[in-house]
């Protein structure tokens, strides 16, 4: 078996990360029109998807320390299946930025099915994968203290 490194990721802007997760918002909620803004502003919008499914999903999939206890039988298949979505994802993504609405789909039936609870949509979710994303992103990029605060608005 080869070996291989895995190198850290560089980290998203806190504009790369909004972009991303406002896509994947629009798609997952149907609207067209909004996630064509999207992706018209970002050629790399197919990519994006496959650093958030990296960065945010499999850290939510993967197993506990060794100080939580044994993981279960459950545990072992979710981190797989977080794995298998990322390598997957990113073989699609090198095809074309057409695909990035395929990807955006594959992504919310992730979270439908295996991070959602009872109570939850698929959209509060995101939010809550958002608010994660864009944390880590202006914590590894802050801005200047003469910078001004911009509001935005999220679908």
């Amino acid at each position: 078996m080869p070996e291989t490194t895995a190198l850290p990721l560089a980290p998203m802007t806190p504009h790369t990360a909004i972009s991303a997760f406002g896509y994947l918002r629009a798609v997952q909620a149907g609207d067209v029109e909004a996630a064509r803004e999207f992706a018209g502003a970002e050629p790399r919008m197919a990519e994006l998807l496959v650093d958030v499914v990296e960065r945010i999903v499999v850290p939510v999939t993967a197993l506990p320390g060794p100080e939580e206890g044994e993981p279960s039988t459950e545990m072992f298949a979710l981190e797989a299946l977080g794995r298998v979505l990322v390598t997957s994802l990113r073989m699609w993504a090198q095809t074309g930025p057409d695909t990035a609405e395929g990807i955006a789909r594959s992504v919310a039936e992730f979270v439908q099915q295996f991070l959602t609870d009872d109570h939850e949509d698929v959209a509060e979710v995101l939010r809550q994968l958002e608010a994660v994303a864009v944390g880590q992103a202006l914590a590894a990029h802050p801005s200047p203290d003469d910078a001004h605060l911009v509001r935005l608005s999220i679908v």
